[in-house]
Parts: structure tokens; sequence; C-alpha cells
């Protein structure tokens, strides 16, 4: 079966975000089960606005069939990163976050970047390096927001 699918339905499409999306995408990072307990200092407050979407490559990966937002990446091209990589709670284990890694690389290597770089939310570490991202480093903590270390990971991009 394709990413996203389940038996049945159509994948989910992905799409250059608009800036009315900035609201829903704001809902899914500030409701991420993964930034729950001790992580929840690192989304509270967080905004996803209109201006972000506009200066950046951010994409949605949606159901085709009742246009949901399913998941979310930002590419900030320079310097080269993956600022920003969302599943939907429900939409999780459905291969969506590989979709959107996927794409992510087609993006980088058509803007001509070989590599971007990605600081993990701890949790997230493993899912990263599922999908090919390589150790690179660790990022100190940055209180107040940000109380922990974390790993920093790198995809080579293109041949």
């Amino acid at each position: 079966m394709t990413p996203g699918t389940r038996r049945g339905t159509a994948p989910p499409a992905v799409r250059r975000a608009v800036a009315r999306d900035a609201r829903r995408l704001t809902r899914l990072v500030r409701g991420s089960r993964a930034y729950e307990g001790r992580y929840a200092a690192m989304v509270e407050g967080y905004r996803v606005g209109p201006d972000y979407i506009e200066t950046h490559r951010v994409f949605v990966a949606v159901d085709t069939a009742d246009g949901r937002v399913l998941g979310f990446y930002s590419l900030v091209l320079d310097p080269p990163e993956l600022d920003l990589l969302f599943v939907a709670d429900g939409a999780q284990g459905r291969g969506i976050g590989r979709l959107l890694v996927e794409h992510m690389r087609s993006e980088a290597a058509a803007a001509g970047l070989d590599r971007v770089r990605v600081v993990s939310h701890p949790p997230a570490e493993g899912f990263y390096r599922s999908v090919g991202a390589r150790p690179a480093g660790t990022v100190p903590a940055n209180p107040p927001a940000v109380l922990w270390e974390r790993p920093e990971l790198e995809f080579r991009v293109g041949p």
C-alpha cells in the first residue's frame, strides 16, 4: 500500500501550505501528544503564522477524501534545516511522516541542497534515523523553553 493509505482509501496528497492553514498547523503543534508532560513548555504558546508559511517552504499532507490535514513540514533553505515536522496524533503509524520526509528530500534536491539538518525532539530521534537521517551531534539545552539536550541529525540529499 502507498504511505498513508488504508484499504479502500486514496493516498494522501502533499500540497504547499497557504496562509489560511496557519491555525490548523498551530493546533496540530500545540495538541501533539509528543509534547505532553516535561516537553509541554516547548510548544506552549507556539504559533505557525501566515508570515512563517509565506517565508518558508511549508507543505501539508491532506486526506484526499475530506481535506483534513494529516501532517506538515517546514524546510528552511538558508541554512538548510527541517524546522518542523508534525503528524496528527490520529494519523500516526500510517506512513505520513515517511511521506513528508520523502517529499522534503525531493524539495531540498530541487532547491540544490546537498544536506538538511534537523534538531530532533528527543522522542522523535528513532523516527528520523529510520527514514535516513544520520547523527551529527547534540544541541545543548536552551532554557527556559528547552531544558534538555537534543539530537542533531542530518539528511543527505541527492545522489
